[in-house]
């Protein structure tokens, strides 16, 4: 069940974000904000602004103009170890894992356990504590593996999705940002990452989804926001959207001259 996000305090506000490529406006001005414990949906046609929108919150581009607060802190912009340490984690598209890792090494890839002592300092892994905290990782966000040693190039593409879903998690203590998470997943493999993100959101954390399928957007997101022409066109609860509206939205028809969307 979506969460009651007006109840809740703001997390992160962008204020003012453009950046251009070139000749091209990729943002014009473009201001959004994420309440905590909130699933936020952005959508818009190819071009909309979205994967620049979500690369400067994530600290992977740099904006020509604008600002980003988390937790009422401004955010050193144009840095991903800074937003990193603002507790904000992302999960691209292409998912980043390493196949011939297991799930467990995945999880903690970049961020290992080390072992106590000289061991640690020497560099020796602490194998059995990635696995039982995986272990634990998983299990709390519903994520059903026979074992978590089990290589990841052996995983479902939903298994592998939610795998690199609990990498973000386990880094992230405010926001996890996902790309298309369900893209080229059928049903039920889309089923499991869906159940994921719920999950993800139950443990308190807020997320932010960029995704083309509006069925499951409007399912899964407590409000949608939505991009044309490089800024937030409208902004509606997912409990008021249907397809026919989002793609009205998205097109410039019946865009309300106020952020939030009316009938």
């Amino acid at each position: 069940m979506p969460s009651t996000p007006t109840q809740n305090a703001p997390l992160l506000t962008a204020s003012g974000l453009k950046k251009s490529f070139g000749h091209v406006k990729a943002l014009r001005n473009a201001d959004l904000t994420i309440r905590e414990r909130e699933v936020v949906a952005i959508v818009g046609d190819n071009g909309a602004g979205k994967s620049t929108l979500i690369s400067c919150l994530s600290g992977a581009i740099l904006p020509d103009e604008g600002r980003i607060t988390v937790g009422g802190h401004e955010l050193e912009l144009g840095s991903i170890p800074a937003a990193m340490e603002a507790g904000i984690a992302t999960v691209y598209q292409d998912l980043a894992v390493a196949p011939h890792l297991s799930v467990a090494e995945n999880v903690y890839l970049s961020s290992e356990i080390r072992r106590g002592g000289l061991l640690g300092r020497l560099g020796v892994l602490n194998r059995a504590a990635m696995r039982e905290r995986a272990t634990e990782l998983m299990d709390s966000l519903g994520i059903q593996l026979d074992n978590v040693d089990k290589p990841v190039e052996e995983l479902s593409g939903g298994q592998r999705q939610v795998v690199a879903v609990a990498r973000a998690v386990s880094r992230a203590s405010r926001l996890v940002i996902m790309d298309e998470p369900t893209a080229a997943l059928g049903a039920r493999q889309s089923r499991i990452v869906l159940d994921t993100i719920t999950a993800t959101r139950d443990r308190g954390l807020s997320i932010i989804l960029v995704s083309h399928d509006l069925p499951r957007v409007i399912e899964i997101a407590d409000r949608i926001v939505v991009m044309r022409l490089g800024q937030v066109a409208a902004e509606l609860p997912a409990s008021e959207a249907t397809v026919a509206r989002i793609v009205g939205l998205m097109l410039g028809e019946q865009v309300p001259s106020g952020r939030e969307a009316t009938a």
